[in-house]
């Protein structure tokens, strides 16, 4: 993505200003520079050079910039592993950022253009990380409309505030203990004010170029049903495939695409009627299990809830696996499982 926005600056396709850094770290210290004196920026990264950033994810957040990110998800080392999962951005799902997951190419490219809205609204002013798996999503060719002209959705830039020399201010200043936790309250509202502007946004979208993605929180499939397995990224496609080609009545698809802020109302009006949930995920809170499932049985509570854990490093989700998850959904198994794995064959535990 970065080599291609390089090659259309260079050829003059796009007015923007290229800048080549020597990390992942710097590269976001130029952003947050960028940003506070008044110009949209932009990066996309991945994996350990997520993490590289991790310091200064704080900082844009903690100085209300937005700054709009695309991460495309992969493994984070050791082992070492250059294929996907969602270990780099649920790392930093309490940095301040919103995160959006997409579920294909064109939701990718019509998430992205949309991010710029919203981190930008007056009630948001936070930065936004637009996930794709990577490899599924980054390293293959698909079928995608690009729109051609975004005015009349994407307008200026005009910042609230910005660096100037001729009328000084300080951003992101020191904050004693009289004063941080009042930033922190100021930025739990704000992100919980994103779930209304993301939602109008989606709904915007739609209307000018006929695409959008459920409220633009979380996506239905197949609802109502008597079961549910709710899941984020490109793992939605194969569920829905599954569902049609088996032509499968009782199990329906909650596809969560706002993780940041976290659809708690939404869930719970979707989910409240159905006997009994599975939440696939391609992550692992170690002690605990997955960081969805673990967010989600505090929003829908007297409800059995199975965990699965799969795809990490790459690892396929097949369609057998997916039948396996339907037939442990209806058994209403609320233990943790490990899709695909292969442990059984080694000695460990």
């Amino acid at each position: 993505m970065v080599e291609r926005l390089a090659s259309m600056i260079a050829d003059g396709q796009m007015k923007a200003e290229y800048i080549n850094v020597e990390s992942e770290h710097s590269a976001m210290a130029s952003c947050i520079g960028a940003q506070s004196t008044g110009v949209r920026s932009y990066t996309a990264t991945s994996s350990q050079g997520l993490a590289y950033m991790w310091e200064l994810l704080h900082v844009a957040a903690g100085m209300r910039l937005p700054i709009v990110m695309n991460v495309m998800n992969r493994a984070l080392s050791a082992p070492l592993n250059i294929w996907n999962d969602w270990s780099d951005s649920i790392g930093c799902r309490d940095t301040g950022w919103i995160q959006l997951y997409c579920e294909n190419v064109q939701e990718g490219v019509d998430t992205t253009i949309q991010a710029f809205r919203i981190a930008e609204h007056k009630d948001v002013l936070l930065p936004i990380m637009v996930c794709m798996d990577g490899f599924y999503l980054s390293h293959v060719y698909e079928p995608a409309d690009i729109p051609a002209d975004l005015k009349g959705f994407i307008g200026e830039y005009r910042p609230i505030f910005t660096l100037d020399p001729a009328n000084p201010l300080s951003i992101g200043e020191y904050a004693n203990p009289a004063y941080f936790q009042e930033f922190k309250e100021e930025q739990y509202k704000a992100i919980n004010n994103a779930k209304r502007v993301i939602t109008a946004i989606n709904e915007e979208f739609g209307k000018k170029f006929g695409r959008k993605y459920g409220n633009g929180l979380v996506e239905t499939y197949n609802m109502p049903a008597k079961f549910a397995i709710v899941t984020m990224g490109s793992v939605a496609g194969t569920i829905r495939h599954v569902l049609d080609r088996r032509k499968i009545t009782d199990i329906g698809l909650v596809k969560i695409k706002s993780y940041r802020p976290f659809p708690s109302d939404d869930l719970k009006n979707i989910l409240g009627k159905v006997d009994s949930i599975g939440v696939f995920e391609k992550d692992i809170s170690l002690g605990i299990g997955g960081a969805v499932c673990s967010e989600l049985r505090g929003v829908v509570r007297n409800k059995p809830v199975s965990n699965f854990i799969g795809g990490l490093g790459g690892r396929d989700v097949k369609i057998k696996d997916v039948l396996k998850m339907f037939d442990m959904i209806r058994r209403r198994d609320e233990d943790i499982h490990w899709i695909g794995s292969k442990a059984e064959y080694y000695d460990i535990g």
